[in-house]
């Protein structure tokens, strides 16, 4: 059993992917420190209740990712900033409070690389293509321009990018963090992205009505 720094958040960490926060408050200015000296991760895990800053600690889910600080901008008064990226997954065995912040004694639970099938194969290939039109069209709503697409070929990494690129809410992804398989979790992200890029493209189509105008030639 590890013990491990928990940082409860409004959002819910992949591995693989990038998490930006900043640190203000005491408690977790202390925590990072403790985390930057002794070259620790720390737990990221969605809040089931409660909130994030300036209050009791939160209660979190049972299973979040381990972040490893990847990069630290210093500010006034011992805040900062940090650039993090997901690990690996993990289930709280037991929440202790002897420090200031949440500390819990968690087991490691990685989903495990998934064998090549044609049904894993499938699902993902399905996957990347609904994910580099969501992304698309994402840079369309944005009006910007992502350039040429280049996604992961490994089911899982995939996977995970998809589920941090998704624009839902954490409730929505938690289940996706608690999948008990790769082919769960892709079943589920093809799923959400199949009900989640017909939205996107009518919000899209529909702001572009708005902005030509009643008198619009087209």
């Amino acid at each position: 059993m590890d013990l491990l720094p928990l940082f409860p958040l409004d959002t819910v960490l992949f591995p693989g992917t990038p998490l930006t926060l900043h640190i203000f408050e005491p408690r977790y200015r202390q925590m990072m420190r403790r985390c930057l000296e002794e070259g620790l991760p720390f737990g990221v895990v969605l809040i089931r209740e409660g909130v994030e800053a300036l209050g009791p600690l939160a209660r979190p889910h049972e299973i979040g990712c381990t972040a490893r600080i990847t990069r630290v901008e210093p500010l006034d008064d011992g805040r900062m900033n940090i650039l993090a990226v997901g690990d690996e997954r993990f289930r709280i065995e037991k929440l202790r409070s002897d420090e200031p912040y949440l500390v819990g004694e968690v087991a490691m639970s990685p989903l495990p690389e998934p064998e090549d099938s044609p049904a894993i194969e499938g699902t993902a290939d399905a996957l990347r293509g609904l994910l580099a039109t969501y992304l698309a069209a994402l840079a369309r709503a944005s009006e910007g321009d992502i350039g040429p697409i280049e996604l992961p070929e490994e089911p899982l990494a995939l996977a995970y990018l998809a589920a941090w690129v998704l624009q839902v809410p954490a409730s929505q992804k938690q289940p996706l963090l608690v999948s008990r398989d790769a082919a769960e979790l892709l079943a589920r992200l093809r799923e959400l992205y199949r009900n989640e890029l017909p939205l996107l493209e009518t919000m899209i189509e529909h702001r572009g009505r708005r902005q030509s105008g009643p008198f619009s030639l087209n």
